[in-house]
């Protein structure tokens, strides 16, 4: 299925999250030294990581259409790892390089990443109509600090 003009913004996102989680996974086997694996993690979560959480929280949910966490497993689900990578980055920001570490982030990365594309943000699609959409893609690109950029 094709991601709606809506969405791709966060699949963009999503993308560089899929490197940096590759790059961390592999330092608990050599094939990343853990410091450079970390460095990648930092800058990406300075940089965009961070942010892209509160959009998806702030912007994205409220637009959605979903119900809340209390009734959606997969808003439930979508918060619950938000909460744990942040938990888990926070060592990672302060300097710690711990392979095994760095490798559990990748993978909670990786499945959190997989799971909003495969399965939260269609559902999402299949909700919304094309005014709906359009009304979203307006208001992530303005919180991205796009402006008014044309959805």
């Amino acid at each position: 299925m094709k991601r709606s003009e809506a969405l791709i913004p966060l699949s963009h996102d999503h993308h560089h999250a899929l490197f940096v989680a590759k790059l961390l996974r592999d330092a608990r086997a050599g094939d990343t030294p853990a410091d450079e694996a970390a460095a990648a993690f930092r800058s990406f979560w300075l940089d965009e990581g961070r942010e892209h959480f509160r959009i998806e929280e702030e912007v994205l949910l409220p637009g959605s259409g979903l119900e809340g966490p209390a009734s959606d497993p997969g808003v439930a689900r979508m918060l619950d790892d938000h909460l744990e990578i942040r938990r888990m980055a926070e060592p990672v920001i302060n300097g710690e390089t711990d392979p095994a570490a760095l490798s559990a982030l990748g993978e909670l990365l990786t499945a959190h990443v997989r799971f909003e594309e495969r399965e939260l943000f269609p559902r999402i699609e299949s909700k919304l109509d094309a005014p709906r959409l359009q009304k979203l893609a307006r208001a992530i690109a303005e919180a991205s600090g796009e402006g008014n950029a044309e959805a």
